[in-house]
């Protein structure tokens, strides 16, 4: 079990850290210097998911094919439209918008991380197996969306940042979307890997 680099994300990878730093140049020359630190949390963000992909082979975890170059498009959006473009302030459902994806991608994540940690015993119909999964994908979506609101919280608390920006409405409405989102995607997986798992024992 090996997670490789993607060479698309690479490409986007350093891409995108060019583009970050001409951003940051000329926000230094502008003296903009809360952007420039939002700039150099974002060049920071771009090698995370390289770091997971690492941290994964080392612990023989799998992840989607599809993680590092969704996450560095997560983080595109999120850090360098949503913050340093101001995204968040000019469209009112870019951070609903950003739930919604982590809500449906946390799903897939946490389907790949269950492959060869939990098992179908032989008892076991494939329909209860399927749903079983299919509840814990959603439930660890919602748990690390919780955990990340939390952190939004705390970061206000402590740090004074800004960013539950319309207080409790703002967390409910961002879990909402997240629940929904998580909700429909492991509906589809549960049905799709369902149907595919019988054409299987179909054709044997």
């Amino acid at each position: 079990m090996n997670n490789h680099n993607n060479k698309s994300a690479i490409g986007l990878a350093v891409l995108f850290e060019l583009i970050l730093i001409v951003t940051a140049l000329v926000d230094i020359l502008s003296r903009e210097w809360k952007t420039v630190l939002l700039v150099l949390l974002a060049m920071v963000c771009i090698i995370l998911p390289f770091i997971i992909t690492w941290i994964a082979n080392l612990k023989n975890i799998m992840l989607p094919s599809s993680f590092q170059i969704i996450t560095l498009i997560f983080i595109l959006l999120a850090q360098y439209f949503g913050e340093i473009m101001n995204f968040y302030q000019i469209f009112w459902w870019w951070d609903l918008f950003l739930h919604a994806i982590f809500g449906s991608y946390g799903v897939i994540i946490a389907w790949h991380l269950m492959r060869g940690v939990i098992r179908k015993e032989q008892e076991t119909t494939n329909q209860r197996f399927t749903l079983f999964r299919s509840i814990v994908a959603f439930s660890f979506t919602i748990a690390s969306g919780t955990l990340w609101e939390i952190l939004e919280f705390m970061g206000d608390y402590f740090f004074k940042t800004s960013m539950v920006k319309g207080g409790l409405e703002d967390t409910s409405t961002d879990l909402i979307v997240k629940i929904l989102a998580a909700f429909i995607t492991s509906t589809f997986c549960y049905y799709r890997i369902l149907k595919r798992n019988n054409s299987l024992r179909l054709e044997i």
